[in-house]
């Protein structure tokens, strides 16, 4: 189930909670075993051994099996969600490696809703039942460096200024009657971000006053990758190698996007098959849809286009 972006609801029919910046993951738990999957479906367990435990802390707390829904983040030394550190996590599917990641950068599983336990699926019952019997079952299940319930809270205004406070991205609001519906992006749970940012899918670059000087991005459409300008602003060296060696491979002969980009744009570009996403932070757009004053903050290696959202 996603959330739909908007502004922050108020009353008392809605829950808050913080949004945490990692890889959204279920864990489906099963005579003691835990298994971890992607929102694209794919199996991760192996890129996080330091997780095995869950599968055994439920069963200890009488639960037999469970299907699980939550955030796989990594706290840094004061204690907020790093993405940039997560990516080094991500990707790993080598036993030995991801063992001695698990041991320098363990990585936490933020759990925040339940949809099966005991054989039962409870995907129908309301939201704020689901979250009491997360509650109940947290002091049970103990480790809570590896596996934790975060809070939930009834005034969203204070949510919203404790998530800016710990700098976090921003909050979920989840109405108390709302049923998990998978593969929704419902309103009944609504994202309010701190920071005015989007998902763009890269599909071009040009080469500046280093070999990337800017990405051309756009926003996925029904008539095709729509154009939304360059991003040349917070390309630090490292991501510039990274980006490169990534784009280098899927390069095309002609442009992806849906319409002629303008001639400034066009000129020297190089093309690449729309397939990586970028997150980028924005002032406002333009009237014809142009990004103003964009920044490149990171690469998004955990969505596909499809999933890119833009902002």
């Amino acid at each position: 189930m996603l959330a739909t972006p908007g502004e922050l609801p108020a009353g008392s029919g809605w829950a808050y909670e913080f949004k945490w910046d990692g890889v959204r993951a279920l864990a489906v738990v099963s005579q003691d075993r835990t298994r971890l999957y992607a929102r694209s479906g794919a199996e991760i367990t192996r890129a996080y051994p330091e997780l095995a435990g869950l599968g055994r802390a439920l069963g200890g707390a009488g639960i037999t099996d469970a299907v699980l829904d939550g955030e796989i983040v990594l706290l840094d030394s004061d204690g907020r969600p790093s993405f940039v550190a997560l990516a080094e996590r991500m990707h790993v599917r080598e036993s030995g490696r991801a063992r001695q990641l698990a041991a320098t950068l363990p990585v936490s599983y933020m759990i925040f809703d339940v949809l099966a336990a005991n054989g039962t699926d409870i995907r129908a019952v309301p939201y704020a039942q689901r979250r009491e019997w997360l509650e109940s079952l947290a002091p049970r299940i103990g480790d809570y460096g590896r596996w934790v319930v975060p809070p939930r809270f009834s005034d969203g205004h204070a949510t919203v200024e404790a998530a800016r406070s710990l700098a976090l991205e921003g909050v979920v609001a989840k109405r108390l009657t709302s049923t998990y519906r998978p593969g929704i992006r419902s309103p009944d749970w609504i994202k309010v971000k701190l920071e005015q940012t989007g998902e763009y899918v890269i599909g071009g670059w040009r080469a500046g006053r280093r070999e990337l000087g800017a990405l051309l991005v756009g926003a996925p459409g029904p008539g095709g990758l729509r154009y939304r300008g360059r991003v040349g602003g917070g390309i630090s060296s490292a991501a510039e190698k990274d980006l490169l060696a990534r784009l280098g491979p899927l390069q095309l002969p002609d442009s992806p996007f849906a319409e002629a980009l303008p001639r400034e744009d066009a000129k020297g570009a190089f093309y690449t098959q729309p397939s990586l996403v970028v997150e980028v932070k924005y002032g406002n757009l333009t009237p014809d849809g142009r990004l103003r004053f964009p920044r490149f903050v990171r690469l998004r290696p955990d969505k596909s286009p499809e999933e890119a959202e833009d902002g």
